[in-house]
């Protein structure tokens, strides 16, 4: 299938675009997947940006996610004009009419046994990785490529980013891994070692089984044709067979085990340009894999942007867009375009009302002042003054919380980056879960809540379950803690343990008089008339005997519990 449209108005250099559907792509086990390849029509070498999911490559944005795609359109009207239909727009990847004028190919592929690509549907699974491989090596052999391909998308799209990478195909030259976990268990399965199956509960059906291949009762219709976008249905029986259970194994996995670990990559084995885009606002998924991923992996060139925002947004501002085609047109067009003079770090320093953007050379930035707050279980403060004498507080694991509250700041005040909390804590039983959440709030008393990467969020959380507390000291930095995970350490009841939670890091600049509180409770933090879809309810996980006790939290001259804010000085 082939077809021209107008060149796109607000560009230089414009090209017609040339769409082939249903491309064939093979494997080297004799499967085929299909794609959709966009290009330009005038004959040339090209260099390609790729994505490969599940979630289908004939599906709509509007049609697949219509409540983001309409908010979507509010932030940024010119979505669908200035040079692009909108025709071709699909979740959390290009737009290819925004990319193949500026003389790049755009591939989308439907994973195996998904969308119109045949097969046993096992997603994150090693071989869907084998398959991308498979699919930049051809890609990269092709006719109207120059042999350099990119890649590039959001979540799931970034997500396989760094695990394919990490198998140096011939023809990876650079990579764009938007808002996408790099580690399997610690961002996305099992959050401090507590189960992490509120999103996995609606994202498996709603958004890989209803893409499987041969799903005859998917509600999604290929706009070209009005066909399913899962090809041709098969029964009931054989789309069963044809399916891992990932769900059920998540469950079945519960440590840091080979399941996990063959879906995490080796991030040392990256070697291509990389620039990672997390989002501060996404606490829960990504967050933390965006700057994991920049930290260690092995690539001479790497590059860190942080920004705020819903998940999808910033992906399809201009500005962003000119990013990521400023950073490909240097490496996969070697155009001398100043890309390599870029400082490693660009970061949004959220406000209360917005951010500024402000490039660094390091992070966690090399002038941090690590400043210990100090919780006071004895009148809930939180401040910098060492308790001088012994104190603590209990709550009920299901049902109460502690917060401890800081002085109003008296100037205002930067934190970016890092956020370690040490606490002491018992249990009447054998285990705890323990969910830490750092919150800011206004003179008034007001608590300002923050449009997040997935739903309205708290500055930022983090997690513990107390029998995970084993510390990993070769992988740990200072302040950032890095647990194990792999085996259970019950605790004796009664008995007060030192727990170091890693709180996912953050960026804001406290307003004068404003205050900072952190909560700790047993379960997870909602706002009021909120329900939350990143939370931790698995019964089978969370619902013994031992996450229903009391917890006491202590603090003293001899079990300090503190909080570590990396307060930034501003510049001289």
């Amino acid at each position: 299938m082939t077809e021209s449209n107008p060149p796109a108005r607000h560009q230089a250099a414009p090209h017609a675009l040339v769409f082939e559907k249903d491309v064939e792509i093979p494997m080297d086990d004799g499967a085929v997947l299909k794609a959709n390849v966009f290009r330009p029509a005038e004959p040339g070498r090209y260099p390609v940006v790729m994505a490969q999911g599940v979630y289908g490559k004939d599906v709509h944005f509007a049609d697949g996610f219509k409540p983001q795609w309409e908010k979507l359109q509010r932030l940024h009207p010119g979505l669908c004009q200035d040079g692009s239909s909108g025709r071709y727009l699909r979740w959390e990847t290009v737009d290819p009419e925004r990319w193949v004028p500026d003389g790049y190919v755009v591939i989308h592929v439907d994973a195996r046994g998904s969308g119109k690509s045949p097969g046993y549907l096992d997603p994150m699974s090693p071989r869907e990785i084998q398959d991308y491989r498979d699919a930049i090596e051809w890609a990269g052999t092709q006719s109207w490529s120059n042999g350099k391909v990119g890649l590039i998308g959001i979540s799931y799209y970034a997500a396989t980013q760094w695990r394919v990478a990490a198998l140096r195909p011939k023809h990876l030259a650079a990579i764009v891994p938007w808002e996408g976990r790099s580690d399997h268990y610690r961002d996305y399965g099992y959050h401090g070692g507590i189960r992490s199956n509120g999103f996995l509960s609606s994202w498996w059906p709603k958004q890989v089984l209803s893409n499987q291949h041969g799903n005859g009762d998917t509600p999604y219709r290929d706009r070209d044709d009005g066909q399913p976008t899962t090809g041709p249905a098969l029964s009931a029986t054989l789309l069963a067979a044809n399916r891992s259970d990932y769900p059920a194994e998540m469950a079945r996995h519960a440590l840091c085990d080979a399941w996990h670990k063959e879906r995490t990559p080796d991030l040392s084995r990256i070697t291509v340009p990389v620039l990672s885009a997390g989002n501060w606002g996404g606490p829960g998924n990504h967050l933390r894999g965006n700057i994991e991923g920049y930290l260690r992996a092995g690539s001479a060139q790497k590059w860190l942007s942080m920004h705020i925002g819903t998940h999808y947004e910033s992906f399809y501002l201009p500005r962003y867009i000119a990013l990521q085609k400023q950073f490909f047109d240097h490496f996969l067009k070697g155009l001398p375009n100043g890309w390599d003079q870029t400082p490693p770090v660009l970061l949004s320093i959220r406000t209360v009302d917005g951010e500024t953007r402000r490039a660094e050379h390091e992070f966690p930035l090399a002038r941090t002042q690590w400043t210990r707050f100090y919780l006071h279980p004895g009148n809930a403060a939180l401040d910098t003054v060492a308790p001088a004498q012994a104190a603590s507080a209990g709550f009920q694991a299901q049902e109460e919380r502690l917060d401890f509250t800081t002085p109003p700041f008296e100037t205002a005040t930067e934190i970016t980056g890092f956020i370690p909390l040490r606490i002491w804590v018992s249990s009447s039983t054998r285990d705890v879960d323990l969910f830490a959440v750092l919150r800011l709030f206004d003179p008034d008393g007001k608590e300002i809540v923050f449009d997040g990467a997935h739903e309205p969020t708290p500055l930022t959380r983090g997690w513990l379950r107390a029998s995970h507390r084993k510390v990993d000291e070769k992988m740990s930095m200072p302040n950032r803690i890095f647990h194990t995970h792999d085996e259970i350490q019950k605790i004796e009841p009664g008995t007060a343990y030192p727990l170091d939670l890693e709180i996912w890091p953050t960026s804001i600049v406290i307003p004068r008089g404003y205050r900072l509180r952190l909560t700790i409770q047993g379960k997870d933090f909602e706002f009021e008339g909120i329900k939350g879809r990143l939370t931790h309810t698995d019964p089978t996980d969370r619902g013994g005997e031992d996450f229903q006790g009391r917890t006491t939290l202590y603090s003293g001259p001899e079990q300090a519990s503190y909080l570590t804010l990396p307060i930034i000085p501003a510049r001289d």
